[in-house]
């Protein structure tokens, strides 16, 4: 699956988002810290030169490694190469809801869908929320991440206010705009863990209606979808709808949509897309329609945006079969994982005399008016459907030195790739893209004996 998401230049705000601190309350304040202790003695406790990573229950990154090596029946450590397991399931709560501030504090580990959860009541929400529910908080911010309000919005990184980070040499930083740590808090977002851990974050929140109301528009050539996209860009709406949530599908070079969503008091009808209904087919027609602001958060989770096809979910019989807990993309993402482990996939190919397959599975970011050249290459060159687009820009001029969004074929169309799944960089083309020199001051402040993977290491050679 191919993700294209269109830049469409700055929102011109002036700056980082700042805000009075988020005070917890004084017993959760006290729990925290005692996890942070713990955490920070059982990193130094790791043995010297044992490569490092967290403990994770799920993942949504697309960056294989391959198996370890198996000693005596059992696995000799979770990932390739022993790499030490650090638990920071402490970290995986919402700390604090502050609805008169429109902020919340989060630990690193918490995933979106818990997040949401603790929000909503409240009547808020996360400013971007990524379109899985088992993404976490710090792993967009560390990652990146992208959904249908970041051309307003932003990304991730961009609503947060303040970071504390387990750094690489084991110390525990807060980390603002401001201060001493400023250039570790604008370096973090597409670290990758390679500088360190969030363990909590202070992030803005926004105010929601109960409804998002729909329209898909439907346009014949991807020029005029890219000219509909940089219209929204410039005015906030598409043919009078207001434009709170924008995102595309394209099924070819003559079938792209864009839908538009507005904040809704009321909703005339409520479709739902956890149950037999798709929500991706829906794009096609009707023309309009209304989610709950939940169910629209979540309407690419219950089929991984269309990836549930190979298992046959969207069969009508079999996802009738199939239990509705379990339409889910952690249980999709866990069982390509089972399948890349023990090759089955790969021997049933061969078996059948076919060639080897490939997962094609990316997200680049396309300056808007490269966009419709960028989708023609795609579609001659690759010709994989559906193709997410999803429209960006970010909320200030302020510079995010690990991931420039400047105005492959990409890089020939003056574009970037995210990482979070397989790249081919050589070490010379990957520095120059993603600011060596800027990460090299970073890695040195605050790793400097290479405790974590670098970010080469990581998101290239796969360590």
């Amino acid at each position: 699956m191919t993700n294209a998401a269109v830049g469409a230049g700055h929102s011109g705000s002036a700056g980082h988002a700042t805000a009075a601190p988020v005070q917890l309350p004084l017993v959760v304040a006290a729990e925290h810290r005692t996890a942070v202790a713990a955490l920070r003695e059982s990193y130094a406790a790791l043995p010297p030169g044992a490569p490092v990573r967290l403990a994770k229950r799920t993942s949504n990154l697309f960056r294989f490694r391959e198996p370890a090596p198996k000693t005596r029946g059992r696995r000799a450590a979770p990932w390739a190469g022993g790499a030490t397991g650090l638990d920071a399931s402490a970290f995986s709560r919402v700390l604090h809801v502050d609805p008169a501030a429109r902020a919340a504090v989060v630990g690193g580990m918490t995933t979106y869908e818990d997040l949401v959860d603790a929000t909503l009541p409240h009547g808020l929400m996360p400013l971007v929320v990524p379109q899985l529910k088992t993404i976490t908080l710090g792993g967009a911010v560390t990652g990146l991440g992208i959904e249908s309000t970041s051309l307003r919005s932003g990304l991730p990184h961009e609503s947060v206010t303040a970071m504390e980070i387990l750094t690489g040499d084991g110390r525990v930083v807060a980390a603002t705009a401001e201060g001493e740590h400023a250039a570790l808090f604008r370096g973090f977002p597409n670290s990758y863990g390679t500088l360190g851990y969030a363990l909590s974050l202070t992030i803005e929140l926004e105010r929601v209606a109960p409804y998002v109301h729909l329209r898909h528009f439907a346009f014949a050539t991807p020029e005029a979808a890219m000219e509909a996209i940089a219209q929204v860009a410039a005015e906030g709406s598409l043919h009078g709808h207001r434009a709170d949530f924008i995102d595309g599908t394209a099924f070819g070079l003559e079938e792209i949509y864009l839908t538009v969503g507005a904040y809704s008091e009321v909703a005339p009808w409520r479709s739902d897309y956890n149950g037999q209904s798709i929500y991706y087919q829906s794009v096609r027609g009707p023309r309009e329609d209304f989610l709950t602001i939940r169910d629209y958060l979540w309407r690419w989770d219950t089929d991984w945006f269309w990836c549930s096809r190979p298992f046959g979910v969207q069969h009508p019989l079999i996802r009738r079969l199939w239990p509705r807990r379990y339409r889910r993309s952690d249980v999709y993402r866990s069982m390509v994982a089972f399948d890349r482990r023990h090759g089955l996939s790969d021997a049933l190919t061969a078996n059948r005399g076919r060639p080897p397959r490939e997962a094609v599975i990316q997200d680049v970011e396309i300056p808007v008016d490269r966009g419709a050249a960028f989708l023609r290459f795609f579609a001659a060159e690759v010709g994989m459907s559906p193709v997410w687009l999803c429209p960006l820009r970010l909320r200030s001029d302020s510079p995010w030195p690990l991931y420039p969004l400047n105005q492959a074929e990409v890089a020939a169309l003056g574009g970037h790739k995210g990482l979070y799944s397989t790249s081919f960089y050589s070490e010379e083309e990957f520095w120059a893209a993603y600011n060596g020199p800027a990460y090299a001051r970073l890695k040195s402040a605050y790793d400097p004996e290479g405790r974590l993977s670098g970010l080469y290491e990581k998101c290239v050679r796969g360590r």
